[in-house]
């Protein structure tokens, strides 16, 4: 315990101050930054409200560190500044919805490692073949889903769709 959480190089003060400012101030002042343009939005497309869509992480649902508490701490931070944005705006009469998606193993520079000339990072079909009910990772089609899928359905507000293959159900929250 003492390696993962204390003598791990990364796990710096630094370095918790870095992702936190990635993870959940960026996803804050860029929210209230665009408000009045959301709003706007919202009056001039009747029955559809502007939308604020967080990407934050099933890390920040499960309740192992995986050797970076830092990251998920700040995804769960991520997940709960979603539902008071979402509060705070609706409590003040503005029309605005506000959600995450939690996507959990996906192909990405952190997940595998590196990307190519294309920006595209590949993770082997086999790698998580045992650690999601899917039997795989995540792929652009089943992120672009849950987008469309939150951006469109007026009726969700407040909420973290999570988007993970059922790596939940395989190893627990």
């Amino acid at each position: 315990m003492k390696k993962n959480l204390f003598d791990n190089e990364e796990a710096t003060f630094e370095d918790w101050e870095s992702v936190y400012r990635t993870n959940v101030a960026q996803c804050y002042f860029m929210t209230t930054a665009f408000l009045p343009l959301l709003q706007k939005a919202t009056e001039k497309s009747h029955g559809w409200s502007g939308t604020v869509i967080n990407i934050s992480s099933m890390s920040g649902i499960v309740k192992t560190s995986q050797h970076h508490p830092q990251y998920n701490a700040s995804k769960a931070a991520t997940i709960h500044l979603t539902r008071m944005l979402a509060n705070e705006i609706q409590e003040n009469g503005l029309k605005i919805r506000v959600n995450s998606v939690a996507p959990g193993v996906f192909p990405s520079e952190m997940t595998a490692g590196d990307s190519g000339e294309a920006q595209k990072s590949h993770i082997p079909k086999d790698k998580y073949e045992d650690k999601t009910a899917a039997g795989r990772p995540g792929n652009d089609r089943d992120m672009a889903s849950a987008i469309i899928f939150v951006a469109t359905n007026q009726y969700l507000n407040g909420q973290t769709v999570v988007v993970d293959g059922g790596y939940g159900l395989v190893s627990g929250h």
